[in-house]
């Protein structure tokens, strides 16, 4: 009996959800953690435009994962942004509303990690298709859901929005700036009901953060950061992230806005340094 109560408890919570989730647009949504969001919503009862420049890639997913009446794939260069009014535009007139905008779309950059190694052109880039991008994304949904006086806004952070480790300057400051986009704009847009937050994750073995290593090894990414996290037994994957965003998107967080989630298993919160180095002078002998 416990059981079968259980189950129905399960199925209840199901369909509530798929009754609160409704139509999404998720930019970087061909493949990694956009990929994994698309999916995940669409479990969950959401319809889905997935926005990218990976055509081969997205329209392949969209077959995969459904007929037109629940998942569309649109070209969309996130820096144009035209190409973004024409995916808020899609989305709109092909399931008639728009609840949630997640500005997933990102790159990491090219170049040194040092500032006098890295190139100019290169560092504009990412910040116009990380910082430039997502206030587009997060302009152009707010048209269309201010009037209505609901929706969600989200944005891909990273832990690099909340300390300083080995990546490339332009990847940290477009992070950073990220974070302050959108609780600035939680802020504007809350007047109306929107809520807007950034999800903030520990390195994911994506395509982005292979391509990014000297290794294309998933398995040998994922075996570092494990060995160097603080959250000792589980590896962190795509599907966390998605589940972050499901949460955030849902009405459960129906009062959470202007934050930054941290997905990285306290890795944040820790001094590595003590780990490194200071810890040793408290050894006694």
């Amino acid at each position: 009996m416990y059981k079968e109560d259980t189950d129905g408890q399960e199925m209840k919570h199901s369909q509530i959800r798929k009754k609160k989730l409704k139509v999404a647009l998720i930019t970087g949504g061909a493949s990694g953690l956009g990929e994994s969001t698309a999916r995940l919503f669409l479990k969950h009862g959401a319809k889905v435009l997935i926005a990218d420049v990976q055509d081969e890639l997205g329209q392949s997913l969209r077959k995969e994962l459904g007929t037109l009446d629940i998942i569309t794939y649109i070209h969309c260069d996130v820096t144009c942004e035209m190409n973004v009014q024409n995916a808020v535009d899609l989305a709109v007139s092909r399931y008639g509303k728009l609840d949630i905008m997640f500005n997933n779309a990102g790159i990491s950059g090219v170049g040194g990690l040092r500032a006098i190694d890295s190139d100019g052109d290169s560092f504009k880039k990412v910040l116009d298709v990380n910082v430039v991008g997502g206030f587009f994304g997060a302009k152009l949904a707010a048209q269309v859901i201010v009037p209505v006086r609901k929706g969600c806004i989200l944005f891909t952070a990273s832990v690099a929005s909340l300390l300083c480790v080995s990546v490339a300057h332009a990847y940290t400051t477009s992070k950073h700036a990220i974070v302050g986009l959108a609780k600035s704009l939680s802020v504007e847009l809350g007047e109306y009901g929107i809520r807007v937050n950034c999800i903030s994750p520990h390195a994911v073995a994506t395509p982005m953060l292979l391509n990014w290593l000297v290794t294309s090894e998933k398995r040998k990414i994922e075996e570092i950061v494990l060995r160097n996290g603080v959250l000792k037994g589980t590896i962190l994957e795509a599907a966390d992230i998605a589940q972050a965003a499901l949460f955030l998107a849902s009405d459960e967080a129906k009062y959470v806005s202007g934050v930054n989630l941290p997905v990285d298993g306290a890795y944040t919160v820790n001094n590595q340094t003590w780990k490194i180095g200071l810890m040793e002078a408290f050894i006694v002998e």
